[in-house]
């Protein structure tokens, strides 16, 4: 036992210098002041009072909430029903939750603007034209919104199919029904509760994923915290790995959040138990 320790005890201490040597190689240089041998946070200041700051990052939070909130309405409800009533088609839902995985990010924006550039003019006031103009709106371009739902499915059908896999689902719903509750209330008052778990994984799976996507709205020309922290750091190298850095300790807190909400509500369960 005392070996495994040890050996436990290497193997994070490795993956820590791992991690740890280039992040603070990272952060000195982007301190470092070589003229006057000092330290100096100037690319830190500079780059939170540059215009556009506040409103990219507010804008990449926005899509994280509503893409988070999209993803699981859709995929909560399909896959308890699949789960109760049609286990035959799991398969069906597992392949096309994994198609994401297979089609290039590339691809699928090229697929987006073939999408988005259809339509004659002759139908320039149909509802129809009005919605794809409305979706593009720069204030809160909602086609990023249903790319990053595509890209994020294959994580969050796996986290949340983990959560499925580890209860009784038909069992619970069957308890709850025989109690009175309505087929609604059972689901989303008995399952549900079960999967907070999974459902935070697929929530910072998804988090992660958007924070940090830059391709597909680089191409299709909005600009989120990621777009913005690439073009803004291109003519100061300082600033660059400022930038770098800055965007990692945000993606950090967002996760660390996300968890801590999770920690806390199983600590109020084990209290309560």
């Amino acid at each position: 036992m005392s070996r495994l320790r040890v050996w436990r005890g290497f193997v994070l201490l490795l993956a820590g210098i791992y991690f740890a040597v280039p992040l603070a190689a990272s952060v000195l240089f982007s301190v470092d002041n070589p003229m006057t041998k000092t330290w100096s946070l100037r690319a830190y200041t500079q780059l939170l009072g540059a215009p556009g700051f506040t409103d990219s990052l507010r804008l990449s939070l926005e899509l994280a909430v509503v893409t988070v909130a999209i993803l699981l309405l859709l995929l909560v409800p399909a896959m308890v029903a699949t789960r109760l009533g049609a286990p035959k088609l799991r398969p069906v839902l597992e392949l096309i939750c994994s198609i994401p995985l297979v089609v290039p990010v590339v691809a699928l924006t090229t697929g987006i603007i073939g999408v988005l550039r259809w339509g004659p003019d002759y139908l320039s006031n149909t509802p129809l034209f009005q919605t794809i103009l409305a979706i593009q709106n720069p204030t809160f371009p909602v086609v990023l919104v249903i790319a990053y739902v595509l890209m994020a499915l294959p994580f969050a059908y796996r986290a949340i199919d983990a959560g499925l896999g580890a209860v009784d689902v038909k069992t619970l719903v069957e308890a709850a029904r025989s109690c009175g509750a309505s087929f609604p209330r059972a689901v989303f008052s008995v399952v549900v509760p079960n999967l907070r778990t999974s459902l935070l994984n697929a929530s910072a799976l998804t988090v992660a994923l958007v924070l940090g996507e830059y391709t597909t709205a680089s191409i299709l020309g909005f600009t989120p915290f990621t777009v913005w922290i690439a073009s803004n750091g291109k003519n100061d190298g300082q600033m660059s790995v400022a930038v770098s850095i800055l965007s990692l300790m945000i993606v950090w807190i967002v996760l660390l959040l996300i968890s801590a909400v999770g920690r806390e509500r199983r600590s109020r369960k084990s209290a309560a138990s």
